[in-house]
């Protein structure tokens, strides 16, 4: 079935109303007609139901039939931080964070980033990366839309992960704490930051001043991922020890 995000104010007693490209993915791609069933998710943990009542390119009119609390979002609230990869592998990253219940992605620079974004360029960025993660959400079935934040330097990011309950850095030098005894001695955190380096890693002033920043510094194995893989093989452990 369908899947569309809309806003609370977009829902008017047993009405909602869809909008801009969504409405006209309904009404042009994929030809859908009056009666077709859709499910729409306000973005807040709520899933609704709703048979079209009305489709034009501009708008279109749905019946709500059910409401119900989401059951796909992770118990953990988690934010990947990844830093600045080379050609479009933060798409894929991005992509295949939300498809694993990422909450929010920031990108940041770190000392080893070959590329950094341009700062004109970071608005138009943050757009496509967004677009990507909505369709990401749709596909997956998520109920809440995950955010893409625009790029930040190594130290905001670390104020940030200060924030979280715990703050996971991944780093290959790392020969004494791995995921899994890091992840046993957490306990259930409310929220968990993930530190995910670029092709070259970390230097070793990055990964102490992230441990100094209250991170837990983890091995991913014995052997070194790519930047793209990363990100996937932490979240895929999270899921399995927090949803399954």
């Amino acid at each position: 079935m369908p899947r569309f995000f809309i806003k609370k104010d977009d829902i008017s007693g047993e009405v909602a109303r869809i909008s801009g490209d969504d409405a006209r993915h309904i009404a042009r791609s994929l030809r859908m007609a009056v009666g077709d069933s859709v499910t729409l998710c306000d973005g807040e943990g709520r899933d609704y139901l709703a048979i079209l009542s009305k489709i034009r390119d501009e708008e279109c009119l749905c019946d709500i039939t059910e409401e119900q609390a989401a059951v796909s979002e992770s118990p953990v609230s988690i934010t990947l931080c990844v830093a600045y990869p080379k050609g479009d592998k933060l798409e894929t990253v991005i992509q295949k964070a939300v498809e694993l219940g990422v909450a929010t992605v920031i990108p940041f620079e770190s000392s080893r980033c070959v590329k950094r974004p341009k700062a004109e360029k970071i608005d138009k960025l943050v757009s496509r990366l967004s677009r990507i993660a909505e369709e990401a959400a749709k596909q997956c079935g998520r109920s809440i839309l995950p955010r893409v934040l625009a790029p930040v330097s190594f130290s905001e990011m670390l104020n940030i992960t200060k924030r979280s309950s715990l703050s996971l850095l991944c780093y290959e030098d790392e020969n004494k704490t791995t995921l899994k005894s890091a992840l046993l001695e957490a306990g259930t955190p409310k929220d968990i930051s993930v530190i995910v380096g670029c092709e070259g890693g970390f230097s070793p002033e990055e990964a102490a001043a992230a441990v100094s920043a209250g991170a837990v510094s983890v091995s991913l194995g014995k052997r070194i991922l790519r930047c793209e893989t990363a990100p996937a093989y932490v979240l895929s452990a999270l899921s399995y020890v927090f949803e399954l």
